[in-house]
């Protein structure tokens, strides 16, 4: 999968990392489930709520797409959005820890924004934690704006959300 021209401004065409995106698979959820233990930032769903982002059946029209490693074949990081055209959710992108800051959490993004566009949403949402500042941070940078707060949204420690959005055009 190759973004190309669909990279949000800042976001590097190649990360410092060799990876490849592409879309998330069913063999990947023990990967991504040992990854996301590994990050306390990182949403801690159940197997059978991520292999809903993996399967055209679910529910919810998800987009997953995960990154991997192009010599190990490992998974790196990963990347899911909820679909309720026009409009999607970001619910996560994740990396792991040593992979971080080497441009796969932008390469994801674009990779992702460039299938949202494919399938005609045109607003990316997104709530994040307001201690996340690295997170926020990152997302500022891809061109997210803040849009509101959530009071108390998160839990474990209770903490309000930022709302934060992406035009695509």
């Amino acid at each position: 999968m190759s973004p190309g021209s669909d990279l949000p401004p800042g976001a590097s065409a190649t990360p410092r990392a060799p990876i490849e995106i592409r879309p998330l698979a069913a063999t990947d959820i023990d990967a991504v489930l040992a990854l996301a233990a590994t990050l306390p930032e990182a949403p801690h769903w159940s197997r059978e709520h991520y292999s809903q982002s993996v399967f055209s059946t679910a529910p919810l029209r998800r987009i997953a797409l995960a990154a991997y490693h192009t010599r190990s074949r490992e998974v790196v990081g990963f990347a899911i959005a909820s679909l309720i055209p026009p409009e999607a959710e970001l619910e996560t992108v994740a990396v792991a820890g040593p992979w971080q800051r080497q441009g796969i959490a932008a390469h994801l993004l674009a990779a992702l924004v460039h299938e949202l566009k494919v399938a005609e949403v045109s607003e990316v949402r997104l709530e994040v934690r307001v201690s996340n500042q690295p997170a926020i941070d990152f997302y500022q940078s891809q061109n997210f704006k803040q849009i509101g707060v959530r009071d108390r949204y998160y839990a474990d420690p209770e903490e309000d959300a930022l709302i934060m959005s992406l035009l695509l055009s």
